[in-house]
Protein backbone atom coordinates (compact mmCIF):
# COMPACT_ATOMS: atom_id res chain seq x y z
CA UNK A 1 0.00 0.00 0.00
CA UNK A 2 0.96 3.57 -0.94
CA UNK A 3 2.41 4.99 2.27
CA UNK A 4 0.80 8.90 3.28
CA UNK A 5 4.01 10.56 3.01
CA UNK A 6 5.29 8.72 -0.22
CA UNK A 7 7.91 10.83 -1.68
CA UNK A 8 10.28 10.78 -4.74
CA UNK A 9 13.65 12.09 -4.85
CA UNK A 10 15.47 13.50 -8.38
CA UNK A 11 17.94 15.41 -9.24
CA UNK A 12 17.06 18.01 -11.69
CA UNK A 13 18.82 20.74 -13.34
CA UNK A 14 17.93 24.12 -15.16
CA UNK A 15 20.36 26.42 -17.81
CA UNK A 16 19.74 29.75 -16.63
CA UNK A 17 20.40 32.22 -19.72
CA UNK A 18 21.06 35.33 -17.98
CA UNK A 19 24.02 33.48 -15.68
CA UNK A 20 24.99 30.84 -18.44
CA UNK A 21 25.01 28.11 -16.36
CA UNK A 22 23.00 25.29 -14.90
CA UNK A 23 21.33 25.45 -11.46
CA UNK A 24 20.64 22.43 -9.95
CA UNK A 25 17.65 20.96 -6.93
CA UNK A 26 16.30 18.43 -5.45
CA UNK A 27 13.00 18.09 -6.66
CA UNK A 28 10.63 15.98 -4.80
CA UNK A 29 7.10 14.47 -5.95
CA UNK A 30 4.14 13.39 -3.60
CA UNK A 31 2.08 10.46 -5.57
CA UNK A 32 -0.63 10.80 -2.72
CA UNK A 33 -1.35 14.68 -3.79
CA UNK A 34 0.87 15.40 -6.91
CA UNK A 35 2.56 17.68 -5.50
CA UNK A 36 5.78 19.23 -5.48
CA UNK A 37 8.38 20.50 -3.66
CA UNK A 38 12.21 22.30 -4.87
CA UNK A 39 15.57 22.61 -2.80
CA UNK A 40 18.23 24.64 -4.18
CA UNK A 41 21.13 22.17 -4.17
CA UNK A 42 24.22 24.92 -3.93
CA UNK A 43 22.24 27.60 -1.94
CA UNK A 44 20.82 24.95 0.53
CA UNK A 45 17.37 26.39 0.40
CA UNK A 46 13.94 25.72 -0.15
CA UNK A 47 13.48 27.11 -3.80
CA UNK A 48 9.50 26.08 -4.12
CA UNK A 49 7.56 24.73 -1.27
CA UNK A 50 5.53 22.34 -1.71
CA UNK A 51 2.51 23.02 -4.07
CA UNK A 52 0.39 20.85 -6.18
CA UNK A 53 1.04 20.59 -9.49
CA UNK A 54 -1.38 18.20 -11.36
CA UNK A 55 0.41 18.30 -15.20
CA UNK A 56 3.59 16.48 -13.56
CA UNK A 57 3.22 12.32 -13.38
CA UNK A 58 5.40 10.16 -11.89
CA UNK A 59 5.41 7.81 -15.16
CA UNK A 60 7.38 11.93 -16.52
CA UNK A 61 9.87 11.50 -14.02
CA UNK A 62 12.89 9.30 -14.85
CA UNK A 63 17.07 9.95 -15.65
CA UNK A 64 17.15 12.23 -19.42
CA UNK A 65 13.33 13.19 -18.89
CA UNK A 66 12.68 17.09 -19.62
CA UNK A 67 9.77 18.27 -17.60
CA UNK A 68 8.33 21.63 -17.19
CA UNK A 69 7.76 23.48 -13.55
CA UNK A 70 5.69 26.73 -13.58
CA UNK A 71 7.76 27.73 -17.26
CA UNK A 72 11.26 26.50 -15.87
CA UNK A 73 12.38 23.47 -17.89
CA UNK A 74 14.24 21.37 -16.33
CA UNK A 75 16.41 18.09 -16.72
CA UNK A 76 16.08 15.21 -14.64
CA UNK A 77 19.86 14.00 -14.22
CA UNK A 78 19.60 11.45 -11.33
CA UNK A 79 17.89 9.73 -8.59
CA UNK A 80 17.93 11.79 -5.61
CA UNK A 81 18.16 9.05 -2.48
CA UNK A 82 18.11 5.38 -2.94
CA UNK A 83 14.93 4.69 -2.20
CA UNK A 84 13.52 6.41 -5.33
CA UNK A 85 16.34 4.63 -7.57
CA UNK A 86 15.03 1.24 -6.25
CA UNK A 87 11.20 1.98 -6.73
CA UNK A 88 11.65 3.90 -9.92
CA UNK A 89 14.72 3.18 -11.27
CA UNK A 90 15.55 -0.73 -11.16
CA UNK A 91 13.51 -2.36 -13.93
CA UNK A 92 13.63 0.75 -16.04
CA UNK A 93 15.40 -0.01 -19.25
CA UNK A 94 16.03 1.62 -22.76
CA UNK A 95 15.63 -1.07 -25.78
CA UNK A 96 15.64 0.07 -29.65
CA UNK A 97 12.73 -0.14 -31.32
CA UNK A 98 13.39 -0.29 -35.03
CA UNK A 99 10.88 0.06 -38.18
CA UNK A 100 11.84 -1.67 -41.23
CA UNK A 101 11.16 -0.40 -44.67
CA UNK A 102 8.47 -3.15 -45.02
CA UNK A 103 7.03 -1.40 -41.65
CA UNK A 104 6.97 2.62 -43.00
CA UNK A 105 3.75 2.61 -44.37
CA UNK A 106 2.07 1.41 -41.24
CA UNK A 107 4.04 3.72 -38.90
CA UNK A 108 1.25 5.33 -37.35
CA UNK A 109 -0.18 2.33 -36.30
CA UNK A 110 3.29 0.94 -35.30
CA UNK A 111 3.35 4.04 -33.21
CA UNK A 112 0.45 3.81 -31.40
CA UNK A 113 0.85 -0.06 -30.52
CA UNK A 114 3.91 1.01 -28.59
CA UNK A 115 2.36 4.24 -26.96
CA UNK A 116 -0.52 1.99 -25.76
CA UNK A 117 1.95 -0.26 -24.41
CA UNK A 118 2.90 1.88 -21.71
CA UNK A 119 6.72 2.55 -22.93
CA UNK A 120 7.68 5.97 -23.87
CA UNK A 121 9.44 6.67 -26.78
CA UNK A 122 12.53 9.12 -25.57
CA UNK A 123 14.42 9.27 -29.28
CA UNK A 124 13.16 8.44 -32.43
CA UNK A 125 14.61 9.38 -36.19
CA UNK A 126 13.81 8.39 -39.86
CA UNK A 127 17.05 6.74 -41.17
CA UNK A 128 18.78 5.84 -44.30
CA UNK A 129 21.62 3.06 -43.69
CA UNK A 130 24.86 2.71 -45.73
CA UNK A 131 26.18 -0.37 -46.73
CA UNK A 132 28.72 0.00 -43.49
CA UNK A 133 26.06 0.68 -41.03
CA UNK A 134 24.03 -2.02 -42.05
CA UNK A 135 26.91 -4.56 -42.00
CA UNK A 136 27.40 -3.08 -38.57
CA UNK A 137 24.05 -3.83 -37.33
CA UNK A 138 23.78 -7.08 -38.72
CA UNK A 139 27.33 -8.22 -37.87
CA UNK A 140 26.28 -11.25 -36.13
CA UNK A 141 24.66 -12.76 -39.07
CA UNK A 142 27.43 -12.54 -41.68
CA UNK A 143 27.95 -16.03 -41.38
CA UNK A 144 24.24 -16.61 -42.81
CA UNK A 145 23.47 -17.66 -45.76
CA UNK A 146 20.59 -14.85 -46.64
CA UNK A 147 23.01 -12.25 -45.39
CA UNK A 148 23.11 -10.35 -48.34
CA UNK A 149 19.72 -10.02 -48.57
CA UNK A 150 19.53 -8.83 -45.44
CA UNK A 151 21.57 -5.76 -45.88
CA UNK A 152 19.60 -5.53 -49.61
CA UNK A 153 16.71 -4.79 -47.63
CA UNK A 154 17.49 -2.76 -44.92
CA UNK A 155 19.53 -0.40 -46.87
CA UNK A 156 16.27 -0.25 -50.01
CA UNK A 157 14.50 2.56 -48.15
CA UNK A 158 14.07 4.63 -45.22
CA UNK A 159 13.87 2.84 -41.41
CA UNK A 160 12.51 4.95 -38.34
CA UNK A 161 14.76 3.96 -35.57
CA UNK A 162 13.55 4.89 -31.71
CA UNK A 163 14.94 4.43 -28.22
CA UNK A 164 12.49 2.98 -25.84
CA UNK A 165 11.88 3.25 -22.28
CA UNK A 166 9.79 1.72 -19.50
CA UNK A 167 9.87 -1.29 -16.72
CA UNK A 168 11.47 -4.58 -18.49
CA UNK A 169 11.22 -2.49 -21.93
CA UNK A 170 13.74 -5.10 -23.77
CA UNK A 171 11.21 -8.39 -23.25
CA UNK A 172 8.51 -5.92 -23.41
CA UNK A 173 9.30 -4.99 -27.00
CA UNK A 174 10.62 -8.28 -28.16
CA UNK A 175 7.29 -9.93 -27.18
CA UNK A 176 5.50 -7.01 -28.86
CA UNK A 177 7.13 -7.39 -32.18
CA UNK A 178 6.86 -10.63 -32.21
CA UNK A 179 9.01 -14.13 -33.67
CA UNK A 180 11.54 -13.40 -36.81
CA UNK A 181 9.85 -15.36 -39.23
CA UNK A 182 5.77 -13.79 -39.56
CA UNK A 183 4.68 -17.11 -40.54
CA UNK A 184 4.70 -18.71 -37.16
CA UNK A 185 1.04 -19.34 -35.99
CA UNK A 186 1.03 -19.87 -32.47
CA UNK A 187 -1.44 -18.70 -30.76
CA UNK A 188 0.35 -16.93 -28.41
CA UNK A 189 2.12 -14.98 -31.58
CA UNK A 190 -0.99 -13.58 -33.33
CA UNK A 191 -1.17 -10.12 -32.14
CA UNK A 192 2.50 -9.48 -32.78
CA UNK A 193 3.46 -7.08 -35.04
CA UNK A 194 5.42 -9.73 -37.11
CA UNK A 195 2.22 -11.48 -37.51
CA UNK A 196 -0.19 -8.69 -38.20
CA UNK A 197 2.53 -6.15 -40.44
CA UNK A 198 4.92 -8.74 -41.84
CA UNK A 199 4.96 -10.49 -45.27
CA UNK A 200 7.36 -13.12 -45.12
CA UNK A 201 10.60 -14.53 -45.01
CA UNK A 202 12.98 -11.48 -43.53
CA UNK A 203 10.04 -9.04 -44.48
CA UNK A 204 8.78 -8.69 -40.25
CA UNK A 205 8.36 -5.08 -40.03
CA UNK A 206 10.21 -4.43 -36.82
CA UNK A 207 13.13 -5.19 -34.82
CA UNK A 208 13.48 -5.67 -31.18
CA UNK A 209 16.91 -6.65 -29.51
CA UNK A 210 17.33 -10.13 -27.43
CA UNK A 211 19.07 -8.73 -24.86
CA UNK A 212 20.08 -5.55 -22.34
CA UNK A 213 23.75 -5.79 -23.63
CA UNK A 214 22.45 -6.16 -27.33
CA UNK A 215 19.76 -3.62 -26.82
CA UNK A 216 22.97 -1.40 -25.93
CA UNK A 217 25.20 -2.16 -28.75
CA UNK A 218 22.16 -1.84 -31.06
CA UNK A 219 20.95 1.98 -29.84
CA UNK A 220 24.78 3.01 -29.65
CA UNK A 221 24.64 2.54 -33.59
CA UNK A 222 21.25 4.50 -34.37
CA UNK A 223 22.02 7.06 -31.38
CA UNK A 224 25.43 7.59 -30.81
CA UNK A 225 26.38 8.99 -26.72
CA UNK A 226 29.41 9.99 -28.03
CA UNK A 227 27.37 13.03 -29.85
CA UNK A 228 27.86 11.99 -33.18
CA UNK A 229 24.58 11.89 -35.27
CA UNK A 230 24.87 8.32 -37.03
CA UNK A 231 22.77 7.43 -39.73
CA UNK A 232 21.95 10.20 -42.08
CA UNK A 233 18.26 11.75 -42.19
CA UNK A 234 16.16 10.20 -44.67
CA UNK A 235 14.80 14.05 -45.80
CA UNK A 236 14.64 15.13 -48.99
CA UNK A 237 14.76 18.72 -48.87
CA UNK A 238 12.54 19.13 -52.03
CA UNK A 239 8.53 20.38 -52.49
CA UNK A 240 8.15 19.67 -49.42
CA UNK A 241 7.31 21.86 -46.01
CA UNK A 242 7.95 21.07 -41.87
CA UNK A 243 5.07 19.57 -39.87
CA UNK A 244 5.66 19.71 -35.99
CA UNK A 245 3.75 17.70 -33.75
CA UNK A 246 3.41 19.99 -30.22
CA UNK A 247 5.01 18.38 -26.62
CA UNK A 248 1.16 18.44 -25.27
CA UNK A 249 -0.10 16.03 -28.34
CA UNK A 250 2.93 13.79 -27.88
CA UNK A 251 2.60 13.85 -24.03
CA UNK A 252 -1.08 13.08 -24.37
CA UNK A 253 -0.27 9.85 -26.78
CA UNK A 254 -1.56 11.47 -30.01
CA UNK A 255 1.47 10.82 -32.45
CA UNK A 256 0.19 7.69 -34.23
CA UNK A 257 -3.52 9.44 -34.72
CA UNK A 258 -1.67 12.25 -36.35
CA UNK A 259 0.54 10.42 -38.85
CA UNK A 260 -2.32 8.16 -39.66
CA UNK A 261 -4.61 11.65 -40.53
CA UNK A 262 -1.46 12.50 -42.65
CA UNK A 263 -0.78 9.76 -44.66
CA UNK A 264 -4.46 8.70 -44.80
CA UNK A 265 -4.96 12.01 -46.66
CA UNK A 266 -2.43 11.48 -49.62
CA UNK A 267 0.96 13.33 -47.81
CA UNK A 268 4.01 11.28 -47.77
CA UNK A 269 6.39 11.63 -44.12
CA UNK A 270 9.80 11.92 -45.88
CA UNK A 271 12.02 12.45 -42.44
CA UNK A 272 10.64 12.41 -38.84
CA UNK A 273 13.05 13.19 -35.92
CA UNK A 274 12.24 13.63 -32.11
CA UNK A 275 13.58 16.73 -30.46
CA UNK A 276 14.06 18.68 -26.91
CA UNK A 277 14.21 22.23 -27.91
CA UNK A 278 15.92 24.83 -25.54
CA UNK A 279 14.38 28.26 -25.63
CA UNK A 280 16.28 30.58 -27.76
CA UNK A 281 16.30 27.93 -30.37
CA UNK A 282 11.91 27.96 -30.34
CA UNK A 283 12.45 32.17 -30.14
CA UNK A 284 14.85 31.81 -33.05
CA UNK A 285 12.22 29.28 -34.78
CA UNK A 286 9.28 31.32 -33.96
CA UNK A 287 11.10 34.78 -35.33
CA UNK A 288 8.25 35.85 -37.61
CA UNK A 289 5.39 35.78 -34.87
CA UNK A 290 7.16 37.99 -32.38
CA UNK A 291 4.92 41.02 -32.14
CA UNK A 292 2.85 40.00 -34.63
CA UNK A 293 0.53 37.33 -32.72
CA UNK A 294 -0.24 38.06 -28.81
CA UNK A 295 0.27 34.44 -27.93
CA UNK A 296 3.84 34.27 -29.16
CA UNK A 297 4.80 33.41 -25.58
CA UNK A 298 2.68 31.23 -24.85
CA UNK A 299 3.62 29.29 -28.07
CA UNK A 300 7.37 28.98 -27.03
CA UNK A 301 6.56 28.07 -23.90
CA UNK A 302 4.64 25.08 -25.73
CA UNK A 303 7.50 24.33 -27.90
CA UNK A 304 10.26 23.84 -25.52
CA UNK A 305 7.68 22.28 -22.51
CA UNK A 306 8.65 18.79 -23.79
CA UNK A 307 9.79 16.15 -26.40
CA UNK A 308 8.34 17.64 -29.93
CA UNK A 309 7.93 15.72 -33.53
CA UNK A 310 9.23 17.37 -36.71
CA UNK A 311 8.67 15.72 -40.37
CA UNK A 312 9.54 16.49 -43.37
CA UNK A 313 5.93 16.55 -45.67
CA UNK A 314 5.96 16.08 -48.92
CA UNK A 315 2.97 16.73 -51.80
CA UNK A 316 2.95 18.56 -54.69
CA UNK A 317 2.40 22.34 -53.75
CA UNK A 318 3.24 21.39 -50.02
CA UNK A 319 2.83 24.34 -47.97
CA UNK A 320 -0.66 25.51 -48.85
CA UNK A 321 -2.30 22.23 -49.22
CA UNK A 322 -0.75 20.78 -46.02
CA UNK A 323 -1.21 24.11 -43.76
CA UNK A 324 -4.77 23.97 -44.86
CA UNK A 325 -4.89 20.40 -43.94
CA UNK A 326 -3.55 21.06 -40.43
CA UNK A 327 -6.48 23.88 -39.68
CA UNK A 328 -6.89 27.13 -37.76
CA UNK A 329 -4.15 27.98 -35.32
CA UNK A 330 -6.94 28.26 -32.57
CA UNK A 331 -9.27 25.08 -33.06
Amino acid sequence: LQSQDERFAFIAEWYDPSASFFRRYELLYYPKDSSIEMYDVKNRRTFLRRTKYESLHVEDLYIGSKVTVFSRHLTIVDYGNLYTSRKLGSRKERTLALIKPDGMRKIGELLDIIINSGLTITKAKMMLLSRKEAADFYADHRAKPYYHELLQFIMSGPILAMELLGDDAVSKWRAIVGPANPTTTESDTLDSISESFGHCGLRDAAHGPDSVASAAKELELFFPSSGGRGPVSSAKFTNCTCCIIKPHAVSEGLTGKIVKAILKEGFEISALQMFNLERPNVEEFYEIYKGVVPEYLEMVSELCSGPCIAMEIRQFDPSKVFRDFCGPSDP
